[in-house]
């Protein structure tokens, strides 16, 4: 009995999800063509495959195996697009990103790469950036010191510093550094409790014990930096978050605490490292690290940085 190859493609994907609808998002298919597959499969050659069908799925015995044969399947699949050079031209790839700046300069260099490519670009914080990626909702992820996960693939794309962003009629406005002992005396805008940049930000006070005399928070750069200018205080953004503006200037602070540093990844499904669409994007992000404000020294993200 020959096997249906979409009904193996629907009961790998919904496998590896866990879930109808992660999986129906990744393949781009109504969630009822899915579960359809699934009951034809099982239906066809009399086999359980799935434990029960409320997420998350659990497979059966025969489920696993089959679980085992279908990655090598695909895997092969995938290694027979890379080997006969399958086009990225007609497809469309969906990037999700906590940076807006890197996020334009990938889809920059896939777009001179090959302009037939159709993009889409998303930006949210590191974690809602990281759940749409684990939801199949972008194909790809810019985040900064994302938490370690066997079901990703990491690349490394830039390490930042922080920079202090304070209004041009500053009397600081014109030093060669800012002292970080002068946020004491300061107003300081903040990012919401989820942001990277708040984190680090809180990370590099703590470290050298300086308390600003007020802090008010603002849930957007946009909006940080508009407060700025209107003189309400002084914030510290990473310098690939400092794009020209006449009424701010930004120094680098005469500390940088380590910790309060940041490494920006390029990130995938470990199982989509090899296909065509991931080399593409791969060898993007290759042209873009010589314009990493910090020289890269790491080669994946470990437990215990950044919070997400």
């Amino acid at each position: 009995m020959i096997v249906n190859h979409q009904h193996l493609r629907a009961f790998h994907a919904i496998a590896m999800e866990g879930s109808v609808t992660r999986a129906a998002r990744r393949l781009n298919v109504a969630q009822p063509t899915l579960s359809q597959q699934i009951k034809a499969l099982e239906s066809r050659h009399r086999a359980a495959l799935f434990e029960r069908r409320r997420p998350p799925l659990t497979l059966t015995p025969r489920g696993r195996e089959l679980f085992a044969l279908t990655q090598r399947m695909f895997n092969a699949s995938d290694e027979i697009d890379v080997l006969l050079g399958d086009s990225i031209g007609t497809r469309s790839i969906r990037i999700g990103a906590d940076s807006p700046a890197y996020a334009a300069r990938l889809a920059q260099a896939l777009i001179e790469a090959d302009s037939e490519s159709a993009l889409e670009v998303r930006i949210d914080n590191a974690s809602e950036t990281l759940a749409r990626l684990k939801d199949a909702v972008v194909d790809v992820a810019i985040v900064s010191d994302p938490p370690m996960d066997g079901q990703f693939f990491y690349e490394p794309l830039f390490a930042d510093y922080l920079a202090v962003a304070l209004p041009q009629n500053h009397a600081l406005a014109r030093a060669p550094v800012f002292p970080l002992e002068a946020l004491a005396r300061e107003r300081l805008l903040l990012r919401e409790k989820a942001s990277k940049t708040r984190a680090a930000t809180e990370m590099l006070l703590a470290s050298f014990e300086v308390r600003p005399v007020r802090t008010f928070e603002l849930h957007s750069r946009e909006a940080i930096r508009e407060a700025i200018a209107l003189g309400l205080g002084v914030s510290l953004f990473f310098s690939t978050e400092c794009p020209p503006d006449e009424r701010l200037a930004f120094l680098r602070p005469d500390h940088q605490g380590e910790r309060a540093q940041l490494t920006g990844y390029v990130v995938c499904r470990a199982e989509q490292r090899r296909t065509s669409v991931m080399r593409a994007v791969l060898r993007a992000a290759e042209t873009l690290k010589s314009l990493s404000p910090r020289p890269l020294k790491v080669a994946a993200p470990s437990p215990g940085q950044l919070p997400a």
